[in-house]
């Protein structure tokens, strides 16, 4: 495919299903990018973005020229979309320019498992922009996803399993300290958390995520749930697996927290650790991990591709960007 300013290439790692390439990839149809013709690219052809995302899930945009974290910021201006706020996550993160965050600020040597973005709270962002700025040297890549072959295959397993999730959703436990704590893959503190220091400020903000709060003598105990771990995706017209539940059950670990006790069925039983750890292993062989390269711009949908990090080694530094 190539219309106008973008051509459609093939890499190695992609999959494919029903006819298109997961993800899809873009690049330049000339030499003669600039970041203006690309932001320029972005809103003469939006619409068709807009369809490419919604057959295909993820799009990567390589070899424009995304030189800087105020060039990524332009190209997601350019799409339009409103900005999503990052209230309720659990990830450490600052602000870099503009809409532009750091990713996940964990250690290198950590392995940030599946998920949708904020998928244990109501409100979630509907697309995410990733940009490369500083490729690993190793490692570090962001495997994704399809949220609806993850169900599929899930479901054709574990039947019974899914059926109780459907019926039951989920319920998310995180102990907060008062301060982001950079060696924890969840270590963003309340006051980061709820965008406050005002502990009465940071209660109305949970109430309107519909989330409990207990406050400990060194930080808060957060609950959210029961909340669905299925959803019918009605412009795809199909189920999802949209939750943060692999996640949590074997990644949110640190002094605070235990992940067995960090999501619970939504009656508040334990989860079965084989069938978490089956998931696991399904997701691995679905996912799709395209090494980093500088310049890169991933455009996922939230809806209907889950995401993770690998491990890697340093630098690296990858940016990111939510939005409504």
């Amino acid at each position: 495919m190539a219309v106008d300013n973008f051509m459609e290439i093939q890499i190695p790692h992609q999959k494919h299903y029903h006819g298109s390439y997961f993800p899809l990839v873009l690049s330049p149809s000339s030499a003669s990018f600039t970041i203006s013709s690309f932001t320029r690219a972005i809103k003469a052809q939006k619409p068709l973005l807009d369809s490419l995302i919604l057959k295909s899930g993820a799009v990567l945009f390589r070899g424009f020229p995304v030189d800087a974290a105020s060039d990524f910021n332009d190209v997601v201006e350019s799409f339009g979309f409103e900005e999503f706020p990052y209230v309720g996550g659990a990830a450490p993160r600052t602000r870099v320019v503009g809409r532009v965050f750091t990713a996940n600020e964990s250690p290198p040597d950590q392995k940030i498992p599946f998920h949708h973005e904020l998928a244990q709270v109501p409100e979630f962002p509907a697309k995410l922009f990733f940009y490369c700025e500083v490729e690993p040297i190793s490692g570090g890549e962001t495997p994704i996803v399809l949220s609806h072959v993850v169900y599929e295959k899930v479901k054709a397993i574990y039947p019974e399993f899914v059926q109780r999730l459907e019926e039951q959703g989920l319920i998310y436990t995180r102990i907060l300290g008062e301060d982001d704590d950079p060696s924890s893959p969840i270590g963003r503190g309340w006051k980061s958390t709820f965008l406050t220091d005002d502990k009465r400020i940071a209660e109305e903000r949970a109430a309107k995520l519909g989330m409990k709060v207990e406050w400990l003598n060194d930080g808060v105990k957060t609950v959210m749930g029961p909340i669905p771990a299925i959803k019918y995706d009605e412009v795809r017209q199909h189920k999802i697996w949209f939750n943060s539940m692999v996640a949590a059950y074997t990644g949110w670990e640190d002094a605070r927290n235990d992940p067995v006790k960090a999501v619970t069925f939504g009656d508040g039983t334990p989860l079965p650790a084989d069938i978490i750890h089956d998931c696991l292993r399904i997701l691995e062989e679905e996912s799709v991990a395209i090494p980093w390269q500088k310049g890169d711009v991933l455009l996922i949908d939230n809806w209907a591709v889950l995401h993770s990090r690998r491990p890697f080694l340093p630098p690296r530094r990858v940016l990111a960007s939510l939005c409504r």
